[in-house]
């Protein structure tokens, strides 16, 4: 049996092989065997923060037309596919980043070619495939050794764009650090629901300051809740786990992830309902884009899902969209002292009693 800590590690990277952020795993396709009507969104977005982070936004590219590459930054654009009619796959595209000096990444802007549900761009400590390579036998995100991939950035929608916030507070802009040739992969979920093969591909921008611009480290946080048990006939049922906070760390946007179970997702500060959206395919994220938006929990990092379950059997965790579930809370940080920020995953058990996650690396890492 692994240790916890491998293990934990190895659990919480099926979360973000799924999906993060703003962005679901899945698709809602003829024939899932449950289709509930969730509604419309129900967020606690105001307009202006909401626009400020909108995956479609006004000046993004359509997904049939080239994306310029950055001036500053670099462009990744994985080979073209064929989806057959009918088919539903995921692949992975395996790459190094092609800058040849370290950036600070402060927005990504992308498109997805009709056929494509999702992308996810994951960073690793060692190439796991050879520069080039697109895979689907490979394309997991499971613990290799000591290294788990690390979430970077998603899409679920054809054109997507997420700036980072200008100003930390102290005057200076918030941003990733992607180091020159840094190894990564993008892992794409594709639905090709017409009666036609489709040709798919999807292309990323990210775009970099200056050099010499100060800024400050941003970095995911996601929790993952592996103690979920939903029986046959559930309606309304709440599953809910906390993780520790920390008082240094401002969060820039929020959002939730869910299979299609769910019929809402909150994230709560204890009793403070801070995001809530019923919309478990595409959950608008609450952005804060102003130093005075800026959000820090005062007590533990609460999340819940809830569900109606009519599929004729007890549904658990896990990483398919079609026959399992997820809830998490996912969002975007930067700490104002101590350590820099670093991506963060908070776990919560199986047959846990108390709901209460584990974060890794802990916050005083």
């Amino acid at each position: 049996m692994a240790s916890p800590g491998v293990s934990m590690r190895r659990l919480a990277s099926i979360a973000v092989g799924c999906s993060l952020s703003l962005f679901a795993c899945g698709g809602g396709e003829a024939g899932d065997d449950n289709s509930a009507d969730n509604g419309d969104a129900d967020t606690t977005t105001d307009a202006d923060a909401q626009d400020a982070g909108d995956e479609q936004s006004d000046d993004a590219t359509p997904p049939d037309a080239p994306l310029d590459p950055p001036a500053r930054g670099f462009q990744v654009r994985s080979p073209d596919i064929v989806i057959a009619a009918g088919e539903e796959k995921t692949l992975c595209y395996y790459f190094r980043t092609p800058n040849t000096e370290a950036l600070a990444i402060n927005r990504f802007v992308s498109n997805m070619t009709p056929g494509s549900h999702h992308m996810i761009m994951y960073r690793t400590s060692e190439p796991r495939m050879p520069d080039g390579t697109v895979s689907e036998e490979e394309c997991s995100t499971s613990v290799r050794g000591t290294d788990f991939a690390q979430w970077i950035y998603a899409a679920s929608q054809p054109t997507a764009n997420l700036p980072f916030p200008a100003d930390d507070g102290a005057g200076k802009p918030l941003a990733i650090d992607i180091p020159a040739g840094t190894p990564m992969f993008i892992q794409m979920h594709y639905l090709n629901a017409s009666d036609d093969p489709l040709t798919v591909n999807v292309t990323l921008n990210a775009e970099a300051l200056e050099a010499g611009v100060a800024y400050t480290k941003t970095a995911a946080y996601i929790t993952f809740n592996g103690n979920i048990f939903i029986p046959h006939g559930s309606v309304g049922l709440v599953e809910s786990a906390s993780c520790e906070s920390n008082a240094n760390a401002k969060f820039w946007m929020m959002s939730t992830h869910a299979h299609k179970q769910a019929v809402k997702t909150r994230v709560l500060d204890g009793a403070v309902e801070m995001y809530s959206d019923t919309d478990w395919e595409h959950p608008v994220p609450r952005m804060f884009m102003e130093p005075d938006q800026f959000f820090t929990f005062t007590n533990r990092i609460s999340y819940e899902c809830t569900y109606n379950n009519n599929t004729g059997r007890a549904i658990e965790t896990g990483d398919s969209a079609q026959t399992d579930e997820m809830c998490m809370a996912v969002g975007y940080y930067f700490k104002t002292a101590g350590s820099d920020a670093v991506p963060r995953v908070c776990y919560t058990p199986k047959n846990s009693t108390t709901g209460n996650g584990v974060t890794f690396p802990s916050w005083n890492q």
